[in-house]
């Protein structure tokens, strides 16, 4: 995993280009089910290839701007209607939104990225019980949800949990299972 932060395909050299696996280097990295911050733990010193997207992939739109939708008075038949549509577009054409007016507390939502944060510090062993692509599954940790679709990956991981009645606490990782106790109730 030696080589510059970011090289595009064309300075690379032939030789160096054919030697290369992509699908080799994403599998033996979701392999490590360590993520991204794995890599920074175990103090990388540049960047893997299967994060470098190629230069005509690396165009900058400064006019893009995330969907904000505010959902208040989503309890109104015709204001819901509106609101499932914006949802629905925002998630064809952007694949994310920004939820507004959604009632959740700031102590909440503080609590939730505090639970996500304490996870993230957890040692390598403790997560990688977590590192899953079972989408049957009540909790999945991984480094990005399409990692072995996409032509290069994100520099990200993600957890990811479905939220029931019947979600068990004990299914939730330790660092943050309080947070089950403020989402339910």
């Amino acid at each position: 995993m030696k080589g510059e932060i970011y090289v595009s395909e064309d300075q690379r050299s032939e030789r160096e280009l054919a030697d290369y696996d992509y699908t080799e280097e994403l599998k033996a990295f979701d392999d490590t089910k360590a993520g991204v911050k794995g890599l920074v733990d175990a103090g990388i010193q540049s960047i893997p290839r299967i994060f470098v997207k190629p230069t005509e992939d690396n165009v900058f739109k400064s006019n893009l701007q995330v969907p904000v939708i505010n959902i208040e008075g989503i309890k109104i038949a015709e204001r819901r209607k509106e609101i499932v549509a914006e949802i629905k577009s925002a998630a064809e054409k952007w694949g994310f939104f920004q939820l507004v007016n959604h009632s959740i507390p700031e102590g909440v939502l503080a609590k939730m990225t505090d639970g996500v944060a304490r996870f993230n510090e957890l040692e390598h062993e403790e997560k990688k019980g977590f590192y899953t692509r079972d989408p049957t599954k009540s909790v999945q940790f991984n480094s990005n949800f399409n990692l072995l679709k996409g032509k290069t990956a994100n520099w990200r991981d993600t957890m990811t949990i479905s939220v029931s009645d019947r979600l068990n606490p004990a299914e939730l990782p330790a660092a943050c299972r309080y947070i089950h106790a403020i989402v339910i109730s």
